[in-house]
């Protein structure tokens, strides 16, 4: 196994790129030697509490080394910590001498003064050096280092920057890599060789829910006579979905955290015209060719600033451009059909339309069907009115029966116990419309709950498609109707739907406890 060296500093420029934060620094270089099967065995890193730019020696810096896992010193004076990292420093150019160490990865390192010992010894047994910092990797090359990799800090970020140092050490000793994605060697998973298994449509919905949640407020203040200008904050809202859709997805797919937000904010905004599945599709495009692109051009030893440049505009661009000419057009098509077809289904029967909605939800939710297929749905729907017949079915079916399966077990608990499981679901499906999940405990316990909660929810999809409903989920309870285009129809709903799981809750409770006495 090969071994090497973490050497340098927070940095000047690299204090604002991640720098300030050294332990996560240091742990994105870990992982991604971990992955290609290298083993940091030293680090010798001053960590100050500002920009070195501006730094002197009274400035509050640690030491930080390794052991076994990173060991983070006590602040200090600059002053003081520099003469106990190049203590430090001066141990690890024995190893270096010793042929102990294969190789060194440079950040904002000082050769001049603190690292000079490591850095002559690397010269000298011709080692390869990696890093960024412009003035030191400068020093470095004058010296007649062996450098395989130069690159700046700006454009920079954690992961990228550790991406290129093990992948420049990695095809120097013939190594085998593959980055890996996360933010600790604890949770770190190799990046999927295969596309389809980086895309989870249900994750990029999920995380991008804040948003539309965001439209929709917007949209209930524009309802209110003095706020009337809100009608355009709306607008501006709509239009930009498809870009925090892009963005997220892009993100997700690359795994290269701001430089694939970056590469899809910019699909994003070239794929307005498809609407959310344009953005969706943009920003996985963008994802895909953004890991690609930045790879391929640490192969090709492109320094790590314009690595980053390809990487998070160049992808977000070719992305953006071929959703613009080719798939805008297919993708505002499709998403227009789904919400013809729930318009057509109301149309016929609106009454059937919220019945089978409500019937289904909960073996929706059950069955792992919810995020993947209705949620997607929801947020089409919302996408062009900030509100969705089946977003307000979410929140009368699955939210207000939880609700009312909680409240009925805080009430008339079928075991003591309950009551005290049941008090905080209850609190949070009201408070935040959401956590659902909360009425499982009963329902799995109980064959008479889990009907009790398909026919709330079916009896509520019903009420929501007579009063023609169309609103939301994920915000308070109380707040929905405002969100919703018939406040007091929707209030209506919620409340029979939470009454109905209420009350056949606490009759089923009382024969099934009876039945257990008995």
């Amino acid at each position: 196994m090969k071994k090497i060296a973490i050497i340098g500093s927070s940095g000047g420029n690299l204090y604002n790129l991640g720098g300030k934060e050294p332990h996560k620094l240091l742990n994105e270089i870990l992982q991604q030697a971990d992955s290609a099967g290298i083993l940091v065995t030293d680090i010798v890193f001053v960590g100050a509490n500002m920009s070195m730019d501006k730094a002197s020696d009274s400035t509050q810096a640690r030491l930080i080394t390794i052991d076994t896992n990173i060991t983070m010193g006590d602040y200090e004076k600059l002053n003081v910590v520099n003469e106990k990292a190049k203590q430090s420093d001066e141990m690890l150019a024995q190893k270096i001498l010793g042929n102990e160490i294969d190789g060194i990865v440079v950040m904002s390192a000082d050769p001049s003064n603190v690292n000079k010992a490591s850095l002559e010894a690397a010269a000298k047994t011709r080692i390869p050096i990696v890093g960024t910092g412009g003035t030191s990797m400068a020093k470095l090359q004058n010296i007649g280092a062996n450098i395989l990799a130069v690159s700046g800090t700006t454009g920079t970020t954690n992961r990228t920057r550790a991406i290129s140092a093990i992948s420049s050490l990695s095809k120097a000793y013939g190594i085998k890599y593959k980055p890996v994605i996360g933010t600790s060697s604890s949770s770190s998973t190799e990046i999927p060789s295969n596309i389809k298994d980086r895309i989870s449509i249900r994750g990029i919905m999920m995380a991008s829910l804040p948003g539309f949640i965001a439209m929709s407020l917007v949209l209930a203040l524009s309802k209110i006579s003095f706020l009337s200008e809100f009608e355009e904050l709306f607008n501006i809202l709509i239009n930009i979905l498809p870009v925090i859709v892009a963005a997220i997805a892009a993100k997700q797919v690359s795994g290269l955290d701001e430089i694939g937000i970056v590469s899809g904010i910019v699909a994003g905004a070239l794929s307005t015209q498809g609407g959310i599945i344009g953005g969706i599709l943009g920003g996985v495009l963008a994802g895909v060719l953004a890991s690609y692109l930045i790879r391929k051009s640490f192969d090709l030893k492109i320094p790590g600033t314009t690595a980053n440049l390809i990487g998070g505009g160049l992808s977000g661009l070719i992305a953006g451009l071929v959703v613009y000419f080719l798939i805008a057009p297919i993708a505002l098509a499709l998403g227009n059909g789904i919400r013809d077809l729930i318009e057509g289904a109301l149309a016929f029967s609106p009454i059937l339309a919220g019945l089978l909605a409500g019937a289904l939800i909960w073996p929706a939710i059950l069955g792992g069907v919810y995020h993947a297929a209705i949620l997607p749905i929801v947020l089409l729907e919302m996408e062009k009115t900030g509100m969705s017949f089946l977003g307000a079915v979410d929140m009368v079916g699955l939210v207000m029966v939880s609700a009312g399966i909680t409240l009925a077990n805080i009430i008339s608990p079928r075991h003591k116990e309950n009551r005290s499981l049941a008090v905080p679901g209850f609190l949070i499906n009201i408070g935040f419309g959401t956590f659902v999940e909360a009425a499982y405990p009963f329902m799995f316990s109980s064959k008479y709950v889990m009907g009790i909660a398909i026919l709330s929810a079916s009896v509520g999809g019903l009420l929501v498609g007579v009063m023609g409903v169309f609103g939301t989920a994920y915000v308070p309870s109380v707040v929905a109707p405002g969100l919703s285009n018939s406040p007091l129809g929707f209030a209506i709903c919620m409340i029979i739907s939470m009454l109905i799981s209420m009350t056949l809750t606490i009759l089923a409770n009382r024969f099934t406890k009876e039945k257990i006495n008995d």
